[in-house]
This record gives structure tokens, sequence and C-alpha cells, in this order.
């Protein structure tokens, strides 16, 4: 008998720092159920400084590289990038598609005070694989975030209603 085919998933977490991206990544890896790659806790299990730009990008083209291929095998993947550009996103998007693999979007988003909170109470946490994000770094980053609108959105599946996430 041979097994039925499922149609594998590539689901993008997008948001800023603070937004929940690896809370939520975590719980739907075991959902779906699917690989997580997150280039943060790559970085600092290679002992890389998680503000080092250029072993960010080297990192994230291998790690999107290995998705593609596991996708391609049939296999989930969460990628927990950030994906603060539309371009980033349309990229991950199309490539995946190429492969047959459904895709979905998962932006968070909170106000800039309660996302500063959450990162100072991680810091004070000291939970690591975490970078430590001032308060002018984070204004910083929200100006450079694109945020998908509604027809972006659209280009991606929905969660199925039986996935709570």
């Amino acid at each position: 008998m041979v097994a039925p085919t499922v149609r594998p998933l590539l689901i993008l977490v997008c948001g800023l720092p603070g937004s929940g991206k690896t809370t939520l990544a975590r719980r739907l890896a075991d959902r779906v159920p699917a690989v997580r790659l997150c280039p943060d806790e790559w970085m600092t299990g290679l002992g890389l400084d998680l503000f080092d730009e250029q072993a960010r990008g080297r990192l994230e083209e291998v790690l999107s590289s290995h998705a593609m291929e596991l996708l391609g095998l049939g296999q989930s993947v969460i990628l927990e990038f950030g994906f603060w550009g539309r371009e980033e996103r349309d990229q991950m998007r199309l490539a995946a598609r190429a492969l047959g693999a459904a895709v979905e979007l998962h932006h968070l988003t909170a106000p800039l005070d309660e996302l500063g909170r959450r990162i100072e109470h991680r810091s004070a946490a000291d939970a690591g694989g975490t970078a430590l994000i001032s308060r002018a770094m984070l204004e910083e980053y929200a100006e450079q975030f694109e945020a998908p609108d509604e027809d972006e959105r659209n280009l991606f599946d929905q969660p199925p209603a039986s996935r709570p996430t």
C-alpha cells in the first residue's frame, strides 16, 4: 500500500524583535509538524555575534536552501527570519510554491512599548540566544520594517481552522 502524499508546508514567521516569533514557531513546529529554522539560535550555537550582518546573511542563505531541500523531500518547514521586507517574503513564497508546497505567512505585531517591555523582560531573564536590543534600535527597526498589507497576505495560504496558533 502506498502512503498518501501530503503537501509540504512552508511557514514564514514575520515580525519585529519581541513580537513572539520564536514562541509561535515552537508551538507550530509541534502542531504541523515541521522543522523549525531560527537564525538567532544557529548563530548563538555557532558562537557568532547576533549583530554580524554578513554572517546572518550567509546563514539565512544556507537555511533557506536547506528549507527548500526539505520541502522538496516533503518535509514541512518553519522559517523565523523576521522577514522584514516584502521582496524577501515573495522570494520564499515563490520558491516554495515552485516545489509544490503550501505557504503560510504569520505576521506578529505589537505596539512599540509592548515590544520594548518584552525585550527588557527577555534580557532580564537572560534568555540565551537573544540579542540585547535598545529602545533606539527597536525604533530604527520599526522604521525599516515593511509590514505585509492585505494584498500581500492574500497571496499566502490560510492556516486551517483546525490548527490553532
